[in-house]
């Protein structure tokens, strides 16, 4: 099989390698899509996220989705030949986090295209059956894919406690901002407002849903517009959310989604006298169940968000579409294409 190898920092090579083997209690996935990640990206620049170091070749792209075509010893399901979502990190199921629930906080988590393992550019992938979630045909191939992020807006709206009645604060309008704005108002939420410094994401984000779009270079707020009682941060500059947690209502709440700045000047006299709560988030856990349905039934649109497909062979020109080419938003890397 054909796969993307990062090397080194901007230096990606297409090389053969054998086809996996399903082991007993895994599945052998036939890639159909793979979305394009900012952390993606930025193995791809950097060649490191924070702790993370791309120290040997690497197979980037988490975000997938495919066709299960064989089973090892002991799989019940999904079957051959089903359509399937992967959900890209593994845990250990043992420790004291798994067994609270909290699988996303594993340590011992293998998660795709994180140092060392191995993800899904590539046109085979093995998979814990758990893992792959089977997607009824309503769901495209890309939506399947998209389905990785679409859990981050669902975890950081069930964290945010998003309701009826809920005015709802988006800072930041790439692909994950403008996922949580659908699923916040999918959520029951009474209007959502997303800020953004680009003309062309504010402009996605007023067709998708938003009630008010504010370019964040201007300076204040409305004071006719009430204040949101949640904040979700999706930008990950420290201004962003300075600025948001300032705007909170009494007993807001605020999820930090977005990764960027490693320290964050807080607010203190506000949060205290406003009583605000405030949580990070760490990818998601058991989200796929929620975020099939809100695909399956049209309430988050995945497919609006794709502005461009490449092979496997043009993986690096995906990597940096985001910057590199005008209005791109999501990209998707399709293995199986010459």
């Amino acid at each position: 099989m054909r796969v993307a190898v990062l090397r080194e920092p901007r230096d990606l090579v297409i090389e053969e390698r054998p086809t996996p083997e399903p082991a007993p209690g895994q599945v052998l996935v036939r890639v159909s899509a793979v979305g394009v990640c900012g952390s993606d990206t930025h193995y791809f620049d950097h060649g490191r996220i924070g702790p993370f170091v791309v120290e040997a070749p690497l197979v980037l792209g988490h975000e997938a989705a495919g066709v299960v075509a064989a089973v090892g010893d002991g799989v019940t399901g999904p079957r051959v030949g089903q359509r399937v979502s992967i959900e890209p990190g593994v845990p250990d199921f043992t420790c004291p986090q798994c067994l609270a629930g909290r699988y996303n906080l594993c340590a011992g988590m293998r998660f795709f295209a994180t140092p060392p393992i191995d993800g899904a550019f590539a046109e085979y992938v093995t998979v814990h059956p758990a893992f792959a979630h089977p997607v009824p045909d309503t769901i495209s191939d890309d939506a399947a894919a998209l389905l990785e992020p679409l859990s981050v807006a669902v975890w950081a709206c069930e964290k945010a406690r998003v309701g009826p009645g809920d005015r709802v604060l988006v800072t930041g309008a790439g692909p994950i901002g403008l996922l949580a704005l659908q699923t916040a108002l999918a959520f029951g939420a009474a209007g959502v407002t997303v800020r953004d410094v680009n003309p062309d994401r504010l402009a996605v984000a007023r067709s998708l849903g938003a009630a008010r779009t504010v370019d964040a270079r201007e300076p204040g707020t409305d004071p006719d517009e009430p204040a949101p009682t949640v904040l979700l941060e999706c930008s990950g500059a420290a201004a962003a959310a300075t600025a948001g947690l300032a705007a909170l209502d009494r007993a807001g709440r605020a999820v930090l989604i977005g990764m960027g700045s490693d320290d964050l000047p807080l607010p203190v006299s506000v949060i205290q006298a406003r009583e605000l709560t405030i949580t990070g988030t760490f990818r998601y856990a058991n989200t796929w169940p929620t975020a099939i349905d809100l695909a399956a039934s049209g309430r988050v649109d995945l497919d609006a968000l794709v502005t461009g497909h490449y092979d496997l062979a043009d993986a690096g020109l995906a990597l940096t579409a985001a910057r590199d080419v005008p209005g791109s938003v999501k990209v998707i890397v399709r293995p199986q294409r010459a």
